[in-house]
């Protein structure tokens, strides 16, 4: 498979060697900021096929405009850059109108989105005890530009989505008490930490405890890859949920 990649940072890197270890071709590197000998593009303007595939880690600002030149070139798309959510609309009728295939993450680490999983589930047995009252942390490196990060977002997001006594995500450090619908998610930054999240239940007399410890960004890289072999030959917008449905089973509710 001949797969292109956009951004060629630490994450760019690493899929690039994934992709070149797992067999695939990489004849496209795009960066207009890296000088590295693989980058062979500034611009997505320079980009055009042969590609069955482009993996995206670039930023929130370029990323609705580069899925738009994907949709001019119809090239199927792996885009694990977050923060253009909100514009979820807009990439959905880009992808209609190319009928490419374009499936996005907050994190595309299997081990992560297993751990979605658990949550769902461990969320589900919690509403029969009530006791029981769930809060969040995560941790990153220093370098990390959002707080909370996204895959934490989503982790909320089940929560709240699954324990029908919370109903909304506080982030900030409170000078109050909480109310008992509000959920915590509490966040540092420190360090060269790959990523840690940690959701606990706590009761008077126990604490369970779920935890996922990325130990470096290959589990990443390999997630990306994998997502790129899934879409190629599909038509559509997907989420990591569908990818994952795909391997594990379940029914699509996220």
């Amino acid at each position: 498979m001949r797969i292109g990649i956009a951004g060629y940072g630490v994450m760019g890197a690493l899929i690039r060697q994934t992709a070149l270890d797992r067999g695939h071709e990489v004849p496209a590197v795009i960066d207009p900021q890296s000088d590295a000998a693989e980058v062979t593009a500034t611009e997505l303007a320079c980009l055009s096929p042969p590609l069955d595939v482009i993996i995206d880690f670039t930023s929130p600002q370029a990323a609705v405009k580069n899925i738009e030149r994907y949709g001019e070139l119809k090239v199927s798309a792996v885009i694990g850059t977050t923060g253009w959510y909100e514009q979820m609309g807009r990439v959905a009728s880009i992808v209609e109108e190319s009928g490419i295939g374009l499936i996005w993450a907050s994190n595309f680490s299997l081990g992560v989105n297993l751990f979605f999983r658990l949550i769902e589930e461990a969320a589900t047995m919690m509403n029969r005890f009530p006791q029981y009252d769930p809060f969040v942390h995560e941790s990153h490196h220093r370098r990390k530009l959002d707080s909370p990060s996204g895959t934490a977002k989503m982790i909320g997001d089940i929560l709240i989505g699954k324990i029908e006594g919370k109903k909304t995500i506080v982030t900030e450090l409170p000078d109050r008490r909480l109310k008992d619908d509000e959920l915590h998610l509490s966040s540092s930054r420190g360090g060269t930490v790959p990523g840690n999240h940690r959701v606990v239940f706590d009761s008077e007399v126990d604490t369970i405890i779920l935890e996922h410890n990325a130990r470096s960004r290959r589990g990443f890289a390999e997630g990306a890859v994998l997502a790129a072999e899934w879409i190629r030959g599909r038509s559509g917008l997907y989420g990591i949920t569908d990818f994952m449905n795909s391997i594990i089973g379940g029914v699509k509710n996220r």
